[in-house]
Parts: C-alpha cells; sequence; structure tokens
C-alpha cells in the first residue's frame, strides 16, 4: 500500500509540474491567452515577409527665392532698411543667387567658374551701388566680410558708446 500511495504521489506530481512547464512556455496559455504573453516560448517571433528598407529622403535644395527669404529679416534688421530697400536688395540678391546656382549646375572646369562668378559678383556689386544710397551698400559690404552676428553686436556697441558720450 505503501508504496501505491508513493507510485500515485509521484505520477501525480509529474503531472502537475507537467502542465506548470508547459504553460511557461506557452503551450497551455498560462491564463495569457492565444497569442500573448511569450508566445509560443521560442524566443522573439519574427515575421516571416521581409521589411523594405526605405532610404531616408535627401532634402530638396533650397531655391534661390527661399534662401534670400530666410536670410532677409536678420539683413533688414542688421542694416536697418526700410521697405523699399529691403525689395530692392531682396530681388538684386534673388536674381545673383539663382546665377551662381545655374553655374554650379554647369560644373563649369575651375578656371571658367571662378572668371564666371567674379562677372556675376561684379554685376551684383554694379546694381547694388545703383539700387542702394552708398552708406547702406557700404554696411552690406561690412555685413558679408563680419556675418549678420558680428554686425549686431558691433551695433549694440555704437549704441553704448553713444549713450555714454553724452554724460561726460
Amino acid at each position: 500500500m505503501k508504496i501505491k500511495a508513493q507510485f500515485i504521489i509521484t505520477i501525480l506530481a509529474f503531472i502537475f509540474m507537467g502542465a506548470e512547464l508547459q504553460a511557461q512556455y506557452g503551450y497551455g496559455g498560462g491564463g495569457y491567452g492565444y497569442g500573448s504573453g511569450y508566445g509560443y516560448g521560442y524566443g522573439r517571433q519574427r515575421n516571416a515577409i521581409p521589411q523594405a528598407e526605405v532610404a531616408p529622403k535627401e532634402p530638396e535644395p533650397k531655391t534661390a527665392g527661399q534662401i534670400v527669404d530666410d536670410e532677409m529679416p536678420a539683413i533688414t534688421a542688421a542694416l536697418e532698411l526700410n521697405d523699399f530697400e529691403t525689395a530692392v536688395l531682396s530681388s538684386i540678391l534673388k536674381k545673383y543667387i539663382q546665377k551662381r546656382i545655374e553655374l554650379q549646375i554647369l560644373e563649369l572646369t575651375p578656371d571658367k567658374t571662378r572668371e564666371a562668378m567674379e562677372k556675376i559678383t561684379e554685376e551684383q556689386t554694379a546694381e547694388l551701388k545703383s539700387g542702394l544710397s552708398e552708406e547702406k551698400y557700404e554696411a552690406f559690404v561690412e555685413l558679408q566680410k563680419n556675418g549678420v552676428q558680428k554686425t549686431n553686436k558691433l551695433k549694440k556697441k555704437e549704441k553704448k558708446r553713444k549713450k555714454k558720450k553724452p554724460k561726460n
């Protein structure tokens, strides 16, 4: 009788352990429901359909108008231009930036490119001189040399100096 009791207890223990083992590997569901939890117990399940790699789309190059429109607020503030001067400067810059872009597309030899760039620069300079006052033109040339941020810093320093002078 003792052997039968030990045998029955051992068999029952194996049956209960088997149910627990199946539940851990996903065979029995274990209250998680079908397809949830750990899946089938064989690690991460993979999709049989390969995913196509999508190459990141290269940003389209900006047009001359977009480049000038992005920069004009900073230039206008730095040079303190009125609406007419802003419109003149904007149209001239758009025109000559477009010419430079077209020149880059042509991919000429370095010597020809340099000559063409110099010609474009000379034409732009002449047109800017005729379209802007001498003072505004000189300020624009300084702006091109120094950049917008440095020009703004210099203007702030000048304003501080002017405020200090009357006190002396």
